[in-house]
């Protein structure tokens, strides 16, 4: 067998209570690493650590709210005092919101999507780059969305922020420019996670769970462990060349326009 792809490493996932968040920690610690499960639901986090722990993984649980500056720095000095530092990062905890009309969205809905989603990477990025720095090596991964690409992928404020994500980690990549720190963003399409979980009630509800992700040119819908491998990698010294980029997971939805039918081939 093959040397497990982060032995040794220790890493620190946001959102890990469920979905991308969850299926990421429990894949990192499955492939060696010392994992800081964060997610501001207590209980859901600590119930990822415990599946770690029954699969013979390293986690510790850690509640706090990933856009919030003290919990940020929190949960970073709970990893150093933990584990005795940090290896890698995925800012992937995040809200959905904002599916309403444009005029009727709120200034208070837009900072709360954008406190969470946008300012929550960069207090990650800015807490844990030191420590990398000091070190000369490490990965940020952060989940940005394929709405942050395209429009009609969701809600104005969420798109915004996904948006922002994206250009955070391309001039963050050049601003850690020489220092062996490398930065990618995820851009997920539409996924099942708690975070869907309205979008996928309701097909079930209608009967047509079978149309959802019927746009892409997989025609399905994607699954939190497909996010999960592409954070593993980025995360993983076999990106080591792999820096600044935006990474769709989404089927295919992003290389084209949808369309409703066949192509005839």
């Amino acid at each position: 067998m093959g040397k497990a792809r982060l032995e040794g490493k220790r890493a620190i996932v946001t959102g890990a209570g469920s979905g991308i968040g969850r299926a990421s920690a429990r894949l990192f610690a499955a492939e060696g690493a010392s994992v800081l499960a964060v997610d501001k639901t207590k209980d859901a986090v600590e119930e990822t650590a415990a599946m770690i722990a029954k699969d013979g993984g390293k986690a510790i649980a850690m509640a706090a709210d990933a856009g919030d500056e003290a919990d940020v720095k929190a949960y970073v000095a709970k990893a150093v005092s933990a584990f005795g530092g940090v290896d890698a990062i995925y800012a992937n905890a995040g809200i959905s919101g904002g599916l309403v009309p444009l005029m009727e969205q709120t200034v208070e809905m837009w900072k709360e999507i954008l406190r969470v989603n946008l300012i929550g990477p960069f207090l990650a990025i800015q807490n844990v780059a030191p420590l990398l720095m000091k070190q000369g090596k490490g990965s940020i991964v952060c989940t940005a969305s394929v709405a942050g690409l395209r429009a009609n992928a969701g809600g104005h404020p969420y798109s915004a922020s996904k948006a922002g994500v994206i250009s955070l980690v391309q001039t963050t990549a050049s601003s850690l420019s020489g220092t062996g720190v490398r930065i990618n963003a995820i851009c997920p399409g539409l996924i099942e996670t708690g975070m869907t979980k309205p979008i996928f009630d309701y097909a079930k509800g209608r009967g047509t769970t079978q149309k959802l992700g019927q746009i892409n040119p997989q025609q399905r819908h994607g699954e939190p462990e497909e996010i999960a491998a592409m954070a593993l990698f980025l995360a993983s010294d076999e990106s080591s060349y792999v820096n600044g980029q935006a990474f769709a997971v989404d089927g295919g939805l992003s290389s084209t326009h949808p369309f409703v039918g066949k192509l005839r081939v």
